[in-house]
């Protein structure tokens, strides 16, 4: 997959302190988890001092998990989702996995070069938080997959 290019006036930067409100916004407008959200993980695009994309590198003991990629309503379809994602992907400094719901997402993902992977074969940090995940994909046959980025 070609990584899109940053339009001239948009920057990829480390998120900081003052960008967390926006990132807040950001992930709720998603209806995401909101509650794992460390500013000084993410990273963000900015427009004109305006932050329209972010996106989270978790870090756990054996393992990262990318999440929190939102792209503003505005700003969605010029890549810069994906070019978010890769650039976290390139980022990441130990197994990367992600979990994600909707066969369209997963497919997203694969594209990207992530593989669907069993709960069982989760590092036992990332176990943990997606056990609600596995318990409403068993359940309730939530479409939620969990990823690793091969």
């Amino acid at each position: 997959m070609q990584k899109p290019l940053l339009p001239k006036d948009c920057q990829l930067r480390p998120a900081i302190a003052t960008d967390i409100g926006s990132i807040r916004r950001l992930v709720w407008s998603a209806r995401l988890d909101p509650t794992q959200i460390r500013w000084s993980q993410f990273w963000v695009i900015e427009q004109h001092q305006t932050v329209i994309a972010c996106g989270q590198l978790r870090v756990f003991p054996d393992a990262q998990e990318l999440g929190s990629l939102v792209v503003k309503l505005t700003h969605q379809g010029q890549g810069l989702g994906t070019l978010l994602a890769q650039h976290l992907i390139e980022q990441a400094s130990q197994p990367l996995y992600l979990e994600c719901l909707g066969q369209r997402l997963c497919q997203y993902y694969q594209r990207m070069g992530f593989q669907i992977v069993e709960w069982q074969a989760l590092p036992q940090g990332l176990k943990r938080k997606f056990g609600l995940s596995r318990i409403a994909k068993t359940l309730f046959r939530v479409p939620v997959e969990f990823m690793y980025y091969a």
